[in-house]
């Protein structure tokens, strides 16, 4: 087992990972910027290292600075936490270079699944429904006109790198799909300096839902069972749940068999997940892999008792998973939302700011992941998310209740600093949500 551990990460996932470390018994190594010098948790980890300025492009995403503070650090691992470099293969690569243990998947797998055309070949491979589609990237607008007719209107076209929603665009005919192609190609390249596309039969008001692996490098892999992240706004998470609300149980066994069929057939270890869609016949389709820890990890941990940080770091030592997959419950019903400092009636513009009163809820069965405090500096420089409320109950519909109790009593407030508490309430309150009946369009037709 590892000794020590540098965690290339901010926030409250940094928080998390620092936690587990502690537990296990394994010391931690911070790295921040200097807007996140006054950070708490930096106290908490045995060393901490400035790696630059507020720019993440000059410091959690400089992998030079993160290896020489490793190095100094003398950490025998790198927990890269979600989001910068987690799915950057090219920093695997440099860390396992270096001597250094990646706590991820293969530098092989992760670029493999990384490239979401390669994705779709192994998830055909492996027998994994994928949505009708270009059989490559498209190359130009006749071959995605030629597409587009095969399949039928509407299609989407969507960028082969990385994700958060940046690279797609719908279209509905010819002359939209000849613009929309251009733009969804342009937003690629500047996003991920990649600017393949290929294209994808929409399908009309999905579910989201994915499914949550582990696999060791001894080629055992099981399922966690499934999250439903259907609540989401331009493909950005709200709700996050567990099990999947009507979600018939077969379609739920054979949607996780699947999943492991393809990090399987991928050569893939550590934690990931699977996503998919689910069109209104309850027939699922394969979207991607995600090749780290997601945000909404603690759904699946509050219905497993698994700890899928612990999980990570053990498999990255070597060891050999001991959870069986017909011993893995699903205990209850779990749900995740985030609160992000952003005004929902201004466009979801973020709101940095000084938080000046904090009351975090509590109770049995709530849990609150954050690393803010009363007078933390919200930044303007980072994702906007505060802290994820989680509640655990037997049931959904006391999950609800419970979370809406949970709401009712949290409390922040700074100068200029606006939340999504007020949206998510309101989704809450929506009988389309409580009934599971919703899409991923639903928020943004309805709110």
């Amino acid at each position: 087992m590892f000794q020590r551990i540098l965690i290339a990460n901010r926030g409250e996932i940094a928080l998390r990972v620092i936690r587990a470390c502690k537990e296990m018994g394994i010391e931690t190594v911070a790295v921040y910027s200097e807007a996140d010098r006054e950070a708490s948790y930096l106290t908490l980890a045995d060393e901490a290292y400035c790696i630059g300025p507020a720019a993440s492009g000059e410091s959690y995403l400089k992998i030079d600075r993160i290896i020489s503070a490793a190095e100094i650090g003398n950490v025998q691992a790198i927990h890269p936490g979600y989001g910068f470099l987690s799915e950057n293969a090219h920093f695997a690569e440099v860390c396992r270079d270096s001597g250094i243990e990646f706590i991820g998947p293969p530098v092989d797998a992760m670029a493999k699944l990384g490239d979401k055309v390669a994705a779709r070949k192994i998830a055909i491979e492996a027998k994994v429904p994928v949505v009708p589609g270009s059989p490559g990237l498209v190359t130009d607008e006749e071959e995605a006109v030629r597409v587009a007719r095969e399949i039928g209107f509407p299609v989407l076209i969507k960028a082969t790198a990385g994700g958060g929603g940046k690279g797609i665009r719908a279209a509905h005919n010819e002359i939209n799909l000849r613009s929309e192609l251009k733009a969804a190609s342009a937003e690629a390249e500047k996003a991920f300096k990649n600017a393949g596309v290929y294209i994808e039969k929409y399908i009309e008001k999905p579910r989201h839902v994915e499914v949550q692996l582990l696999a060791d490098q001894h080629g055992n892999a099981v399922h966690l069972w499934e999250r439903d992240c259907t609540m989401q706004r331009k493909h950005q998470k709200l709700v996050e749940e567990s099990p999947a609300p009507n979600l018939p149980q077969s379609v739920r066994e054979d949607i996780c068999k699947a999943a492991v069929r393809l990090i399987q057939n991928a050569g893939y270890y550590n934690a990931g997940t699977c996503e998919f869609i689910v069109d209104k016949d309850n027939q699922f389709y394969f979207i991607e892999v995600n090749a780290r820890i997601q945000v909404e990890h603690p759904v699946t941990e509050q219905v497993t008792g698994a700890d899928l940080i612990k999980e990570q770091i053990r498999i990255a030592a070597g060891e050999k998973l001991t959870l069986k997959q017909r011993t893995i419950p699903c205990n209850g019903a779990a749900m995740e939302v985030r609160i992000n400092a952003e005004d929902p009636e201004n466009g979801f513009r973020g709101t940095p700011g000084r938080i000046t009163k904090l009351r975090i809820p509590g109770g049995h069965g709530v849990r609150f992941d954050s690393h803010v405090y009363e007078g933390y500096m919200i930044s303007p420089h980072y994702d906007s998310m505060i802290g994820k409320l989680i509640v655990h109950k037997p049931t959904r519909e006391e999950a609800i209740a419970c979370m809406k109790r949970a709401l009712d009593e949290f409390i922040l407030e700074g100068p200029g600093v606006k939340t999504t508490i007020p949206l998510i309430r309101k989704i809450l309150d929506h009988s389309t949500f409580t009934s599971g009946e919703g899409d991923t369009g639903f928020v943004e037709r309805s709110f």
